[in-house]
């Protein structure tokens, strides 16, 4: 059935309207619109959304699939009401050349479920000595735009200068993983009183904010763009808004984790709260808040990262660090973002769909709910409220931190270019 009629959804949370897809397209939009023969896909109470965007996926594939697939990954991606996720470069092998990004490219074509744009290596093996093929990896069927080492930082400050001069000749960017590795070296979870206490080592919060600072000036000195991964401090905050002050091209994402959890859930020795970078400070966490609701920090980023059960079921010092995110994500920015009055729905879409569409370049998503733009479309049910069941997932691993955790919300339907992948919240 080619068409199909959403009815009494609330637009970005405005009024209720009629949503009228035919094809891949959206064809209008209105009230009291009908179709003969369309689908009807009553809507009523709840919120319509452009496709979320995802500047921040380990798909693992290649090389881990014991942890995930690219069809694992864009199933939990389309669950949690993504249509477009960019796949980080730290696979097996790395993400450093043209016949890699599009091996990752044409899987996540094949897969039906959600767009996937590979994101290159900034540097050969994430090895932070020498640069990638930046340039055939963008020139490839990928056509890679952003380019990060995420699990390691471009520490070298030449390597990094020399890639954001090369990124800027086709308008690309480089994201940076912010870590400072000899001042994080044997840190097992944030530097502060908890850390202390647990005799753990302490992961300081200037590791992070040095890069930063240095990766902002490089920026200014280059005329370059730079994106700043899961920032995850109220220092890190303080340094992006200065830059953006003086008109530095710097964008910032923040993960839903780093807007709920602290530190103090690392008290339980549960290797599911283990992350990079840790999970901070409630001081960090209001700040972060603040900072996406003013816009400094300008997306949601989820940084799903899925470790098969024998990595995370372990001591806390040998576990791996990272959390499962797609399937949350929405939830955890309505509990935290929305629920509190510091975002309306229009800037949900704003952090989870236009800006990361913008910032990575992703053509045909972030867009608006109009006539005539592509039906990748997300309803949510606010007023649903249940615990998070990871036996449910569609993700391949179950590494939550939200495991029996009730959370408000609930995806209803996905719509990838007006084709149904997800309904009543299952996979289509």
């Amino acid at each position: 059935m080619s068409k199909i009629l959403i009815r009494g959804a609330k637009v970005l949370g405005g009024d209720a309207q009629d949503v009228l897809i035919d094809g891949e397209t959206i064809e209008a939009v209105g009230t009291g619109l009908s179709a003969e023969g369309a689908q009807v896909v009553d809507a009523e109470g709840q919120i319509l959304l452009p496709g979320l965007v995802d500047l921040h996926t380990h798909l693992r594939e290649p090389g881990r699939e014991d942890s995930e697939t690219v069809l694992t990954g864009t199933r939990a991606a389309a669950k949690g009401g993504y249509t477009s996720v960019f796949a980080m470069a730290n696979t097996f092998p790395v993400a450093d050349t043209a016949g890699v990004v599009e091996q990752v490219y044409r899987l996540g074509r094949q897969s039906g479920y959600c767009d996937v744009q590979p994101i290159g290596a900034v540097t050969v093996g994430l090895e932070g000595k020498k640069l990638a093929e930046l340039g055939a990896m963008h020139d490839s069927a990928a056509g890679v735009t952003v380019f990060s080492d995420d699990g390691k930082c471009v520490d070298d400050a030449v390597i990094m200068r020399r890639a954001l001069e090369y990124v800027k000749a086709f308008a690309g960017v480089v994201a940076q993983h912010a870590q400072e590795p000899r001042l994080t070296e044997g840190a097992q979870m944030n530097e502060g009183i908890v850390s202390a206490e647990l005799g753990l080592g302490g992961w300081p919060a200037v590791a992070e904010e040095s890069i930063i600072a240095r990766d902002v000036l490089l920026a200014e000195h280059v005329g370059s763009r730079v994106h700043i991964c899961h920032l995850s401090t109220a220092g890190s905050v303080e340094i992006v808004r200065w830059a953006k002050s003086r008109g530095i091209d710097v964008t910032a994402e923040v993960t839903p984790h780093h807007l709920l959890l602290t530190d103090e859930l690392v008290r339980t020795y549960n290797p599911v709260y283990k992350v990079n970078p840790p999970l901070r400070t409630e001081r960090d966490v209001m700040a972060l808040r603040e900072a996406l609701a003013d816009g400094t920090i300008d997306i949601v980023a989820t940084d799903h990262a899925p470790h098969p059960h024998e990595d995370k079921d372990c001591e806390w010092a040998a576990a791996a660090m990272g959390m499962v995110g797609l399937e949350t994500a929405l939830s955890v920015v309505q509990q935290t973002m929305v629920d509190t009055g510091l975002l309306t729905w229009a800037e949900v879409a704003d952090r989870m769909s236009f800006a990361p569409a913008r910032i990575g370049r992703a053509t045909g998503h972030g867009r608006p709910v109009s006539a005539g733009e592509p039906a990748n479309l997300t309803l949510v049910d606010p007023a649903y409220r249940g615990a998070v069941d990871p036996a449910g997932f569609a993700s391949r691993s179950r590494n939550t931190p939200y495991e029996g955790r009730e959370l408000p919300g609930r995806v209803t339907h996905t719509f990838l270019r007006g084709r149904a992948t997800v309904v009543d919240g299952n996979l289509a």
